[in-house]
Formats: C-alpha cells, structure tokens, sequence
C-alpha cells in the first residue's frame, strides 16, 4: 500500500482535521498568528493525526471526539520542531526556512511555547482524565529526551542503549500515544489500545532508525535538509555508534568527530560521510530498523480484522522503507 493511497481514503477526515489546526492556533497577535501559520503551512506527513484516526476506526469512530486528540498531538509535535529547530540553528526545514531563521530564536521559543499551550487546552474538551494524563507524562518525557541529547552531543562512549531511550523519548512516544488516545477517545476496549500503543512505538522507533539513515545517506532534495545535520550539532544516531564499534574505523572517526567538534559544526563533512556510509553502521541500522518494523506487525496480528489494521500493516512497511 502507498501512502498516498491511504491519504486519499481519509482525504475528508485528514482535511478536517487540517482545518482544525489553523482554527487553533489563530490568534489576534499578528506575529504569533504568522509565525505559527508560517510553520503549519510547511506542511508534514500529519502521521500522528493519521495514526489517531487509525486507531479510532478500533472502537466508536467520532471525528468531533477524536479531533481533540489528534489535534493537539499534531500541535505538540509542530511545537517542538520549532523548538528543534533553536537548538540545531537549523535554518531550513522540509525545503522551507525555519521560524527561528524567518524571524528569530526568540520568536521562535515563544510560538513553540504558545502552540504546545493550545495543544493543552484542546484536549481538555475530552472529559477524560487518563486522557490528559497519558498526554502530560507523554510532554515530560519528550522534554528529558531533548535534554538528553544535548547531554550526549559529541559523546563517543554513549551505548546503544543509550540511544534507543533517547529516540523513545523524542520520537516514539508520541507516535505510540496518538495509536492509544485515538482508541481511548474511540471508547476501544483497553486492550485494543494497549496493543496500539506497542505498535505505535515499535513503528516509531523504526521510524527514528530510518530518519537517522537518511540524515546520512539521503540527498537534501530527499530530506529537506543537508546530509550530516545530525553530527554537525553534535548528534551521534545509531549508524555511527556501530561505526565506532569497527576497530579499523574507530580511530579515524575518533579523529574526524574531534575535528568536527572543534569547528562547531561549521567544516566540511564529505570525509566523515563516506566513512560512515562505507562501514557496517549502515547494514546494522537498517537490520534495526527492519526488526522493529516486524515487532510492529506481530503486534498487529492480536488486534481485530479490519480496514485500519491493514492500514497500519502498510504505515509500518512505508516506515520501514521510507526515502523521505
């Protein structure tokens, strides 16, 4: 199944809940109102509203429900891209200038600010409270990941573990709840949202291994943004931890991560990239990646026969195979 495919059977529902998103963070604040219409307006995959009109299709299917969730999760994750984006200095995303390179790192703290509020105060239009909590925990957790990875930048000791707790936090958490509140807000029996839960982190963790591949060996035009943004903050992903375990490359990216470092980023990378690409970090990622993906669809395999569990079964194979 092609993605786009599965866009166009929820066309209606997903240009609903587009709607939605520009209602919420209109605001008579002119600045705040173009800065937050600026970066909804780049666009996205909009996978977190997908996967909670997903899992609502488990129980009693209501879009007027179940866009209180799906709206604030997108929101959350809009939120701290804008936030993200702060930290890299990064100036481009998804081909578009940042908020933070449109106006500046002030602006840009604020509206991720202001949106992460609207966010909080959507959801409380749902009556119930595990809801709210799941949501807020989900927030803290999110946040101890950002700050670990600022701890862990440029740390060539850090251990595989390390990094699958960091990418949980930062990316597979919030994939994993919009499976669970799009049940819970669908009154699906809990175990249903239990298993949509797991699925949703497996396929959010595949999703990371997979990013973190393309920021290495993908093409700006693929990914929106130079190769090799990840290591010129500091960022050491999946790939080049297994690189580092190599002995015969070990030293040599010891030497180019220290050099890398020491310019703040700012230097030519090409050296470092082709090491990396042509070392086994590459194969070990991807056999990650994969093997997350199977986890997701055996997860898959205990929920009820229906059209959205074949919907999810082909998210996780776009996942897993992803180019962009």
């Amino acid at each position: 199944m092609k993605l786009l495919d599965l866009y166009a059977k929820l066309k209606k529902d997903i240009n609903s809940i587009e709607k939605e998103l520009e209602r919420s963070i209109d605001v008579d604040h002119p600045l705040l109102r173009d800065a937050s219409l600026h970066l909804l307006k780049a666009g996205g995959k909009r996978i977190r509203p997908v996967f909670v009109l997903l899992g609502g299709k488990f129980g009693d299917y209501n879009l007027e429900r179940i866009k209180h969730v799906a709206v604030p999760l997108e929101l959350i994750h809009m939120a701290s891209l804008v936030h993200d984006d702060v930290i890299d200095d990064a100036n481009t995303r998804r081909g578009q200038l940042t908020v933070r390179s449109k106006w500046d790192n002030r602006i840009a703290m604020y509206t991720g600010d202001y949106i992460f509020a609207k966010a909080l105060s959507i959801v409380t239009r749902l009556e119930n409270p595990a809801i709210h909590r799941i949501m807020s925990k989900a927030l803290v957790e999110m946040s101890i990941g950002e700050m670990e990875q600022i701890r862990f930048f440029y740390h060539t000791e850090q251990t595989v573990r390390d990094y699958l707790l960091r990418i949980k936090r930062k990316t597979a958490l919030l994939l994993a709840i919009s499976c669970q509140l799009g049940a819970m807000a669908a009154d699906a029996p809990e175990k249903t949202a239990r298993l949509l839960y797991r699925f949703g982190y497996f396929a959010g963790m595949a999703f990371q291994v997979r990013d973190d591949l393309l920021d290495l060996c993908g093409t700006e035009k693929e990914i929106g943004k130079p190769p090799g943004s990840d290591i010129r903050q500091g960022n050491i992903t999946i790939p080049v931890i297994f690189a580092l375990e190599e002995p015969r490359l070990r030293p040599a990216l010891l030497e180019e991560l220290t050099r890398i470092k020491a310019c703040d980023g700012q230097t030519d990378i090409h050296r470092f990239l082709e090491m990396i690409r042509g070392s086994q970090g590459i194969a070990r990622a991807e056999a990650l990646a994969s093997l997350y993906i199977d986890k997701a669809i055996a997860v898959l395999q205990e929920l009820p026969d229906i059209q959205a569990k074949k919907d999810l079964t082909g998210i996780a194979h776009f996942f897993g195979n992803r180019s962009y």
